[in-house]
């Protein structure tokens, strides 16, 4: 007897009730486990498991973590079976639709009251990142928030922030205040050496200027470091 006859059981074969498409519109959107919503997206397996099972083979592959699984690459995607081109595309167009939705969900904040502000404010923008940025917010005496500005882009191990730059845009755009930010793809939000030497560099050529850095964060995907929060500003 073949043991493995159940797992390729197609899901046209399964109960009505069951099949993820059918599941959404009877039972609604979030009636639906994560593989099943990836199913839908895929809409096919392959020839040995279901849409489900490839999906929830996909998710064990990231420890069932959403960020890991939208931080994945077509190429990464497309090693597994029954997961072409196509398929990957799909998953990465409706994981990064998700993390678009967030930045519309915190534009609504227009003052920055502490550093939990701008971990919510600027998460949406280093979400899934696998290399650094570097980030300022640019405040006026309030701390009322003029805009949003990303001064460099680098790689897993670091970014470049010029100094030279991050003043000319304050400048620009009248700023008082500014909060700098980075992120770290490997998830330790301890600052390196480099980090508290230029917060040090920044701080000091802003009281030239009158433009005072707040704070400066480092953010992982879930949490951050404040250098105000731990009295290094």
């Amino acid at each position: 007897m073949n043991t493995s006859y159940e797992n390729k059981i197609t899901i046209k074969a399964w109960a009505e009730e069951d099949r993820p498409r059918e599941k959404l519109s009877a039972q609604g959107r979030r009636s639906l486990t994560d593989a099943e919503l990836i199913a839908i997206l895929i809409g096919s397996g392959s020839t040995s498991e279901s849409a489900v099972d490839l999906s929830k083979r996909i998710l064990h592959s990231c420890k069932n973590d959403l960020n890991a699984l939208a931080k994945l690459s077509i190429q990464e995607l497309s090693k597994f079976k029954g997961i072409g081109e196509a398929k990957a595309i799909s998953i990465i167009a409706a994981l990064e639709l998700g993390r678009r939705r967030k930045e519309v969900e915190i534009t609504n904040l227009d003052k920055i009251t502490s550093s939990k502000d701008i971990f919510n404010y600027l998460s949406p923008y280093f979400s899934d990142l696998v290399y650094e940025e570097f980030w300022i917010i640019l405040l006026n005496r309030a701390n009322k928030i003029i805009n949003k500005v990303l001064i460099s882009k680098g790689g897993q191990a670091g970014t470049i922030a010029d100094p030279k730059i991050i003043f000319k845009v304050a400048l620009e755009n009248n700023a008082a205040n500014i909060v700098l930010a980075h992120n770290h793809p490997s998830g330790n939000l301890k600052p390196s050496h480099a980090d508290t030497e230029l917060t040090k560099k920044l701080r000091s050529a802003g009281l030239l200027l009158d433009i005072s850095v707040i704070d400066h964060l480092i953010f992982s995907e879930r949490a951050y470091f404040s250098f105000a929060d731990e009295g290094m500003l």
